[in-house]
C-alpha cells in the first residue's frame, strides 16, 4: 500500500468529484450534501492505522472535491463544516467524529431550505408573477411555500443559456401547477412589465453583499431595478463566501467552449480551420451583481439587506477563515 494520502482516496470520492465537475451533480445544496457524504464515505472506508494518516487522507479527499468547482462556495463550506469538527485521540474516534459531523451537516442542510422557503414566501403575495433565472432549489422553495400557503403564483422563466437550466425550472413549476411563460434571455426587459418580483438563487455571496450567480443575473438585476421590480435572492447560509472577509476575490469559473459553440458550428465559422486563433470563445459560468441592485437576501436565518450580510457571515464563520484541507 502506498503512503501517499491522495492515492488512498476511495473511488466513491473520485466519482463524486467527477459528477460535480461535469454538473451531473448540480445546485449548491446538492453539491454540499454530496461533498459531506463523500467525506463520510472516505472516513468509513479508511484503513489508516494512525490518526495522522487518517487526517491526511481526509484532507486529500477534501482537496480532490474542492478542486472541482471553484465558484460554488457551498462546496468548500461543506468541507469546512465537516473537517472543523474532526477530533479524537484515535482513528476510531476520528472516524466517528467525521460520520457524526457529516450526518449533522446534511440534516441541517435539508431543514434549512424549508425554513428559507417559508421566510421567502412571506415576500410573495397572492397573484404575484415572479421572474426566474437559471435553476435554484432555494428560489423555488420560496414559490413552493407560497403555494402551500394557498397563494396563486405564476412565473416568467428565462431559458438561461448556454445550458438552459431554465427548462429545469419550468418543468418543476409546472409539476406544481404554476402557470409558466418561458422566454429567451434577451426578452427579459420586455416581460419585466408584467412581473412583481425577480427571484433568483446564488452560488456565492460576498461579504459586501455582492451576489455571484449564473451568468446573466447582473444584467437582469440592472433591468429590473430600472423597471422598479424588486430583486430577491434566495440563498442558504452555505452560499456565504467567508474568504471574502479577508479581501479574497471570488473566482469566476470558465466552462468549456463547446457549451457555446459545437465543433460543427466552429468549423462552419472558421472554414474548417481548427487552428484559427482569431476566433476566441469565452464561457464564464457566473457574474457578479453589486449589492445596490438587490433588495433582499433571504436565508434560513432570516432576510437581510445585502449590506448587512457581513454581520451574519462573521457570526457563522468568525474572521479567521482557513482552508482545513490544506
Amino acid at each position: 500500500m502506498t503512503d501517499e494520502p491522495a492515492e488512498r482516496i476511495v473511488p466513491a470520492v473520485h466519482d463524486t468529484a467527477e459528477d460535480i465537475a461535469s454538473m451531473e451533480i448540480r445546485g449548491a445544496a446538492t453539491i454540499a450534501d454530496a461533498a459531506a457524504g463523500a467525506l463520510a464515505t472516505q472516513a468509513e472506508a479508511s484503513t489508516a492505522e494512525t490518526p495522522e494518516a487518517f487526517e491526511a487522507e481526509l484532507k486529500a479527499a477534501a482537496r480532490r472535491l474542492y478542486e472541482t468547482r471553484p465558484t460554488a462556495v457551498s462546496l468548500p463550506n461543506a468541507l469546512r463544516f465537516v473537517l472543523w469538527d474532526m477530533e479524537g485521540g484515535s482513528v476510531d474516534a476520528l472516524r466517528e467524529s467525521v460520520a457524526e459531523s457529516a450526518a449533522g451537516f446534511q440534516t441541517d442542510l435539508a431543514e434549512a431550505q424549508d425554513r428559507l422557503g417559508r421566510i421567502g414566501a412571506n415576500r410573495l403575495r397572492d397573484g404575484d408573477v415572479v421572474m426566474t433565472h437559471c435553476h435554484s432549489t432555494d428560489a423555488l422553495s420560496c414559490v413552493k411555500a407560497a403555494l402551500d400557503q394557498g397563494k396563486d403564483i405564476s412565473a416568467v422563466v428565462k431559458e438561461t443559456r448556454p445550458r438552459k437550466q431554465g427548462h429545469i425550472t419550468a418543468e418543476q413549476l409546472r409539476e406544481w401547477g404554476v402557470p409558466v411563460t418561458l422566454v429567451v434571455d434577451n426578452a427579459a426587459r420586455r416581460y419585466l412589465e408584467r412581473v412583481d418580483h425577480v427571484l433568483v438563487g446564488a452560488d456565492s455571496i460576498a461579504a459586501d453583499g455582492s451576489v455571484i450567480n449564473k451568468i446573466g443575473t447582473s444584467g437582469l438585476a440592472v433591468n429590473a431595478r430600472d423597471r422598479g421590480v424588486p430583486i430577491m435572492v434566495a440563498a442558504q447560509t452555505i452560499k456565504l463566501h467567508p474568504g471574502t472577509l479577508t479581501g479574497h476575490t471570488v473566482e469566476i469559473e470558465n466552462r468549456d467552449e463547446s457549451e457555446v459553440l459545437e465543433d460543427a458550428e466552429r468549423d462552419r465559422i472558421t472554414g474548417g480551420d481548427p487552428d484559427d486563433a482569431d476566433l476566441v470563445v469565452e464561457n464564464p459560468a457566473f457574474d457578479v451583481t453589486p449589492p445596490r441592485y438587490v433588495d433582499a437576501i433571504v436565508t434560513e436565518r432570516g432576510q437581510f439587506p445585502p449590506e448587512s450580510i457581513v454581520t451574519l457571515m462573521r457570526e457563522l464563520f468568525g474572521t479567521d477563515v482557513g482552508e482545513p484541507w490544506e
